[in-house]
């Protein structure tokens, strides 16, 4: 029995002492651990817009419906669907003929009383006819004049012509068609260039200025941008939407854009260059923001930073980084400050893609 406690007792004292012996290898072995591989990126200087974005419906630079005056029939259509037409182009003409026949008949009244004015006024130089004769003619001419007018007046009403240049639109009627007063005949859009008009909210009232740069998008051309400039900006502010509409011009050669489309509109406040780092780095600590920085002797270092404006993947450090220190994107939750890590730089990015841009709160 002695002999299996002495056993017992050498047993248990020989665990002891290999446990004792090998503890310092083994707490070493758990606190080693590797290098850990961290993604960092370089803050540089970059081209960074302050803008505003909005929805804005295109509208031609003069627009009408094109609608005759008088009530009568038409005897003339002088266009297609769709025509781009000149200035002064006779589109319409309706039925014409007594007009035709009363400016005639004024012109013959008007000649026929100025040429018996002439031939009596020798006479009442000679005193051989009287004065008030030669007024009687003169009346008679006025009323004459002011007859042939009116039919003129009347002709050509019956004549309708393009008070500009522009597209019409489609054919609404046909020839031998009686129209009245607001028969919609056709349209004509001068599209030359396009009025672009969007609401921006009275917040931006200080930044819109007549000339400040706009681009815009439309779904019928995917990503294409069509810039213009703002030319006026509404002299009251909706009391509901407590927005303003402003109104920009794009140039349109190509007639491609039509009034009424639905553009994305994007207003630039502000062009600066910025320091840029990628969103990615920035470490938010309720109202404060950080980032961790790997030095030149790959330690990393925690600091506070100061936003400001950002854009999409992108965000500007208004103090806390200089230019051309690298800070961490990835490998951020493997680190803490002091830590010694293997560094990769990050793929490069493309700044040339501008987006929203929007304050930091």
């Amino acid at each position: 029995m002695k002999k299996i406690i002495t056993i017992s007792i050498l047993l248990a004292a020989g665990a002891a002492a290999y446990f004792y012996l090998n503890q310092p290898q083994m707490s070493g072995s758990a606190n080693a651990r590797p290098t850990p591989n961290v993604v960092v990126a370089k803050a540089e200087m970059q081209p960074i817009r302050d803008e505003v974005e909005a929805l804005g419906t295109g509208k031609a630079n003069e627009s009408i419906t094109v609608t005759p005056k008088v009530t009568d029939v038409v005897t003339d259509l002088n266009f297609d669907d769709g025509d781009i037409v000149e200035k002064g182009r006779l589109l319409v003409r309706l039925q014409d003929r007594e007009q035709i026949a009363r400016v005639t008949v004024a012109n013959v009244k008007m000649n026929d009383h100025k040429r018996e004015l002439a031939r009596i006024s020798s006479l009442v130089t000679s005193q051989t006819v009287a004065a008030l004769e030669r007024d009687r003619l003169q009346t008679l001419i006025d009323t004459a004049k002011a007859e042939l007018e009116q039919a003129e007046s009347a002709l050509k009403d019956r004549r309708i012509i393009a008070p500009f240049s522009g597209r019409l639109g489609l054919r609404q009627i046909s020839q031998g068609s009686l129209v009245t007063p607001g028969t919609v005949i056709t349209t004509l859009d001068d599209i030359s260039t396009i009025k672009l008009d969007f609401s921006v909210p009275e917040r931006f009232l200080q930044a819109l200025q007549i000339g400040k740069s706009v681009e815009a998008t439309a779904v019928a051309f995917d990503g294409e941008m069509f810039k213009g400039k703002v030319v006026s900006v509404d002299s009251r502010v909706n009391p509901v939407t407590r927005a303003v509409v402003v109104r920009a011009e794009i140039a349109n050669q190509d007639l491609r854009l039509l009034p009424g489309m639905l553009m994305k509109v994007k207003l630039i406040k502000q062009s600066r260059e910025a320091l840029i780092i990628p969103e990615a780095a920035i470490i938010p600590i309720q109202k404060d923001h950080f980032v961790y920085l790997v030095n030149d002797e790959n330690v990393v270092e925690r600091r506070q930073v100061q936003l400001g404006l950002r854009k999409r993947g992108w965000v500007e450090i208004i103090e806390g980084v200089a230019v051309g220190e690298q800070v961490m994107i990835r490998g951020i939750l493997k680190v803490r400050p002091g830590d010694t890590v293997k560094v990769q730089m990050s793929e490069h990015f493309s700044f040339q893609e501008q987006a929203k841009v929007e304050p930091i709160v």
